[in-house]
């Protein structure tokens, strides 16, 4: 990258999904090979597109790469993260399930783990702060 040249920003939302009957363990994913950042492990979601709030892109993306529908709660987390290539404002919230069964349609493998389980997966840059913060219990109440 040339000097004075400008990042592209995103603005990417992702789902905090506690597996149904199960609210010690929540639904990650792992990326495709080949993409950018592929095969490191992330809570779900993705690009917020022009004219969408974060909740609409939230339900998009995860009925387009899950094939479920989401009921999306309040807001978690938000931070920055700056990637050589790419600077990321990532927005955490609280998810359920409303309907279906999470499928890798987007994703190579998609699992339901504990926080403690989730630290041992290469996860990306961006979900590390949110991810240190569930597992040190401070997201507060998910419902």
């Amino acid at each position: 990258m040339t000097s004075g040249a400008v990042k592209k920003a995103v603005r990417v939302v992702a789902a905090l999904i506690y597996r149904p009957g199960d609210d010690s363990r929540f639904l990650v994913q792992q990326r495709l090979p080949g993409g950018s950042r592929g095969l490191l492990w992330e809570f779900p979601g993705g690009k917020v597109e022009p004219g969408e709030s974060e909740p609409e892109a939230l339900v998009r993306e995860c009925r387009e790469e899950l094939d479920v529908t989401l009921h999306v709660g309040r807001q978690l987390w938000a931070g920055r993260h700056e990637y050589p290539d790419l600077t990321v404002d990532l927005t955490l919230y609280a998810a359920r399930l409303e309907s279906g069964e999470p499928k890798t349609l987007g994703a190579q493998a998609l699992a339901f783990l504990t926080p403690e389980q989730m630290r041992t997966l290469p996860f990306c840059e961006a979900d590390l702060p949110p991810l240190e913060e569930l597992v040190a219990g401070r997201l507060g109440p998910l419902r």
